[in-house]
């Protein structure tokens, strides 16, 4: 076995690029990245990595039991952090079948190839190997306006994406009680920053306002989101998987409560002064209401100190510094937005690993 090898499903989409980079960055891991190349799945985000010989990219999809036991079996990890999910809350109200494949099909799957794998390792090797399953707050459902979600909130989803999480959180656990399979379940808070894909709250503002489109607000904007900076996120994530202890939840949260609409006025006033628009108004005026999402949840808020007491982690970015640093990035990334907004990142991809 490889001891410092490990696998990262869903490494080519938001979360799980940013994990790739840091552990690359600030690890000697071998990460072997396993990604089915949805339309959230983008090469270009790794490119920074792509040469690296400790980087192995492999196009798989996680309900492939083959395919799984073959990277399995050639690859010998000693963990895996597993991110692959669909997960857009207004795709799931509309097509919720890929959902339940992936998240659920996708996780079962995941899960018996790795007991598989795990189940023929020597003691040592099996007491180590850790799976680190990433999912949401979501699952929790709807907060009032006061109160914390914790590692022993209740589940409630009330959208097919957050059933469909809830589900995966469900099955990680039962692997852990009936085969003994060492898990840990991390639970974050919206994340943002470089690299996210234009169809979450953030980037398709931002997207937007550059373009001079209309900035759509869903009923009154009053919807609240404790909001993570991805980096900080990552960070949390090797902390988990290094050092949780296996059958424990880990709340991960920014402590950054926002309103859609405050998260809004706040990119409108900083690209109002970092690129002001060539017909002097302000992006404010782009604000439109549009009718609200079928069962919006009406706010998340995170209690992320058990992750803070036991393993030491907090996060670096305010919300104020975190999306300082994400318009930073998205207005010198011009090239990386056109590809994905074009579409034309898909046909890199395709001309690389094809369709």
């Amino acid at each position: 076995m490889t001891l410092k090898t490990l696998f990262i499903t869903g490494g080519a989409g938001f979360i799980g690029s940013a994990l790739v980079r840091l552990l690359i960055a600030e690890s000697d891991w071998t990460i072997v990245n396993i990604d089915k190349l949805t339309y959230a799945g983008n090469l270009e985000s790794l490119a920074t990595v792509s040469d690296n010989r400790r980087h192995v990219f492999s196009r798989t999809d996680i309900c492939e039991r083959e395919a799984l036991d073959s990277l399995f079996a050639e690859h010998r990890p000693s963990g895996v952090i597993h991110l692959a999910a669909e997960s857009h809350v207004d795709r799931s109200i509309h097509g919720p079948a890929e959902f339940i494949q992936t998240n659920i099909v996708g996780t079962y799957t995941l899960l018996e190839a790795t007991r598989a794998y795990w189940s023929a390792l020597a003691a040592a090797e099996k007491s180590s190997f850790r799976f680190h399953h990433v999912s949401t707050d979501e699952v929790y459902g709807s907060l009032g306006a006061e109160g914390l979600f914790t590692e022993t909130t209740p589940y409630r989803p009330n959208s097919p994406y957050s059933a469909s999480k809830a589900s995966s959180d469900h099955l990680v656990r039962a692997w852990l009680h009936t085969y003994g399979l060492p898990t840990v379940t991390s639970n974050c808070s919206n994340n943002y920053g470089p690299y996210q894909f234009p169809e979450k709250l953030i980037p398709l503002m931002i997207t937007h306002a550059l373009s001079g489109k209309p900035l759509p607000i869903y009923g009154k904007g009053d919807n609240v989101r404790d909001w993570l900076y991805v980096d900080d996120h990552a960070r949390a994530l090797k902390i988990v998987f290094e050092r949780g202890v296996p059958g424990e939840v880990y709340n991960i949260g920014g402590n950054n409560e926002k309103t859609n609409l405050e998260v809004i006025d706040t990119l409108c006033s900083l690209l109002d002064r970092l690129r002001p628009r060539t017909d002097g108004r302000s992006y404010l005026d782009l604000k439109t209401s549009v009718a609200d999402r079928p069962g919006h949840d009406k706010r998340y808020a995170i209690d992320a100190g058990k992750i803070n007491r036991d393993l030491g982690w907090k996060p670096q970015e305010s919300f104020e510094s975190g999306i300082a640093k994400t318009i930073d990035w998205y207005l010198s990334n011009p090239e990386w937005i056109a590809h994905v907004v074009s579409g034309e990142y898909r046909t890199w991809m395709e001309k690389q690993y094809g369709k």
